[in-house]
């Protein structure tokens, strides 16, 4: 009897725990994650702890063999916690939330694995010759966190709901691109596919300042150029939210609403948007998310075509 109520006491300090890191570190997503009844808040949330794991290994300090060797050990830990559940937790209290919603939820943890992949190509300074080979990297980190949304979210039709997470994680990952070229460059990350950068005569060689960016005319035209195709890929990942139940529909939608109006920006001005990193006022996010709430999503721009 006693075991069993600290066990639960234990679970419930964890989801705390994730739901904390999710208020102070998720500055666009608790916009959405909040529209959630609770007990999808807090799966969602021990989702977002773990990646955000992962994703502070990529990008922190540590020198490239340390970070991926911790890179290598955050797959063994999810690994383990698909096999053999909260038994593998060993007392982290993200591992704890974690394997809890994944008792209750079909969240396809092997899907934490493809971001790590992804990761590791950051960590390696891998570069993208073709759109094709920048696409499988945004499936990577962010298409494979549509689908361990979606098994939060749920959905009665989930075969067509998969590739549709996929997409809209496609269309997220393009903004986070768009809005962080001046950042990624000073990092020496350069995520713009090198055939449009040929094909539009811009340069973003490494060790190019960043200061020089703002003015460079034929940059701003591959911004323009990949924000049409992040709004086609909006457009497909868009058509998810109707396969929702009304709450996770609003949560989703008020996530992907962000960054749509995020890219709307960032494609008005790409010169400001190479200048420093764009955002929106917490005005304008809770804004979205009220008007998601109200089953108002933000609309694509009607230039937005097909993927490609």
């Amino acid at each position: 009897m006693t075991a069993v109520a600290t066990g639960a006491t234990d679970v419930r300090a964890a989801y705390r725990h994730c739901e904390q890191v999710t208020r102070t570190q998720a500055r666009n997503f608790s916009y959405g994650i909040r529209l959630l009844p609770p007990a999808k808040r807090r799966a969602l949330s021990a989702v977002y702890a773990f990646a955000r794991r992962i994703d502070d290994i990529g990008d922190g300090t540590l020198p490239a063999g340390e970070k991926l060797a911790a890179l290598n050990g955050a797959r063994a830990a999810v690994a383990a916690l698909d096999a053999a559940g909260a038994d593998a937790a060993a007392g982290d209290p993200v591992l704890v939330a974690l394997a809890d919603a994944a008792r209750q939820r079909p969240i396809p943890l092997g899907a934490f694995g493809e971001l790590i992949e992804g990761c590791e190509a950051d960590v390696r300074g891998t570069s993208y010759a073709t759109f094709g080979d920048l696409e499988h990297y945004c499936r990577c980190v962010a298409g494979s966190i549509g689908r361990l949304s979606l098994g939060v979210f749920g959905s009665r039709e989930r075969a067509a709901a998969e590739p549709l997470a996929d997409a809209l994680g496609v269309a997220l990952q393009l903004t986070n691109i768009l809005r962080d070229v001046r950042e990624d460059l000073g990092n020496g990350r350069v995520y713009l596919p090198e055939e449009d950068l040929k094909r539009f005569g811009a340069d973003l060689a490494p060790g190019r300042a960043a200061d020089s960016l703002a003015g460079d005319h034929a940059l701003a035209e591959v911004m323009r150029f990949e924000a049409q195709r992040a709004f086609a890929w909006y457009a497909r990942g868009m058509r998810l939210l109707p396969l929702f139940d009304r709450r996770s529909a609003a949560s989703a939608g008020a996530m992907a609403g962000i960054y749509l109006r995020l890219l709307e920006q960032i494609v008005s001005d790409p010169a400001a948007a190479l200048r420093q990193r764009q955002s929106l006022p917490g005005k304008a996010k809770a804004a979205v998310a009220v008007r998601a709430l109200a089953g108002i999503g933000e609309r694509v721009p009607a230039t937005a075509g097909a993927p490609a």
